[in-house]
């Protein structure tokens, strides 16, 4: 039977929801790694909405955080709260602002962020069934705060930003540098994590660290 990967994505659309590139790359390695991708997103609305042709917020608009990702995952997508640990093999969290303003409020607050509780709640779940987890680009933010005061101290990166990862070993994680194309992976609590487009100028750069991160995501289970 596939591997069961769980995918947590926030919208659609780098700057409101989940980075799209990083997100389809992710299922892609996903199914190319002979797993089975289980998507999933809060059913809540966005912090906002922006104009992906001009950048600017667009105020008299609201979209639902759940629906917008259902397009990403062509329909097939799961309600998070509906979804246990007990279903899935490992959970990975690609990026994109939704990242830090849907799944969690790390765009607006920084440090003293707070985390959508089922996200925490699914977390947890996997961190204490000793299953393995992930996150790329800004996502590894939902994993600090998450894990940040635990007695091991997560290990990750979310590439060479100084003020992010500041803010990342202020909710308790140990931050570690790390090229587009690479991963961190910290076997200890089982956690891989990668730049992509923290870093990456082009999708193909995005892409190695993405394939590298799953293919030792999948290798953890």
């Amino acid at each position: 039977m596939a591997k069961k990967i769980g995918v947590i994505l926030s919208g659609c659309g780098v700057y409101d929801g989940a980075e799209i590139h990083e997100a389809v790359i992710t299922l892609l390695a996903i199914d190319r790694a002979g797993a089975e991708a289980v998507c999933m997103a809060p059913d809540m609305a966005q912090m906002h909405v922006v104009n992906h042709l001009s950048g600017e917020v667009a105020p008299q608009e609201t979209r639902n955080v759940l629906v917008e990702s259902a397009r990403i995952a062509r329909g097939k997508i799961k309600n998070i709260k509906e979804v246990k640990a007990t279903e899935l093999d490992a959970l990975i969290l690609p990026g994109g602002f939704g990242a830090a303003k849907n799944l969690c409020d790390f765009a607006v607050k920084g440090a003293e962020c707070a985390v959508h509780p089922e996200v925490a709640r699914l977390l947890r779940e996997m961190h204490a069934e000793k299953k393995p987890l992930a996150a790329v680009c800004i996502a590894p933010a939902v994993l600090a705060q998450v894990f940040g005061g635990d007695k091991r101290s997560p290990a990750l990166t979310i590439g060479t930003d100084a003020d992010t990862a500041g803010a990342l070993k202020t909710m308790g994680a140990k931050h570690h540098d790390c090229p587009v194309r690479e991963c961190i992976i910290d076997n200890e609590n089982k956690l891989i994590t990668s730049p992509a487009y923290m870093l990456a100028g082009r999708i193909s750069e995005a892409a190695d660290g993405i394939e590298k991160t799953v293919k030792t995501l999948v290798g953890m289970i």
